[in-house]
């Protein structure tokens, strides 16, 4: 019969040591919080570990690096597109100032001679 009887022992035993009050302080500052003991090997790591965390920031100092490189590329592409335009809209309005000086054929001829100068120095 002493099998089929099932004894419970209480389990709040731990959880009262936990909130078991320490009473007052040997030096009577109560206000700071209660130091623990000091573990110098507390915060060593396995060479595994220190191997594994620095590859993990190698890789994210990787990615940190092309995601820069890429959104300085783009920010360089940008300003290239909008010095183009300048360019060709200064080009196009100084061919309107000759326009209006000279016979429409003749502003034509020299565009096109310029293209070939620009092509024969670069």
């Amino acid at each position: 019969m002493s099998a089929t009887t099932i004894e419970t022992t209480p389990v709040s035993a731990p959880a009262a040591t936990a909130s078991k009050p320490l009473g007052m302080r040997v030096n009577g500052k109560q206000w700071h919080a209660p130091k623990k003991a000091f573990r110098p090997t507390r915060g060593l790591t396995s060479y595994e570990a220190r191997v594994k965390t620095r590859a993990d920031q190698a890789a994210m100092k990787a990615k940190e690096k092309e995601m820069k490189e890429e959104k300085e590329a783009e920010r360089k592409a940008r300003m290239e597109a909008l010095k183009a335009k300048r360019a060709a809209k200064e080009e196009k309005e100084r061919y309107e100032k000759i326009a209006e000086k000279m016979h429409k054929k003749r502003v034509e001829r020299l565009k096109r001679k310029e293209k070939r100068n620009k092509l024969i120095n670069s």
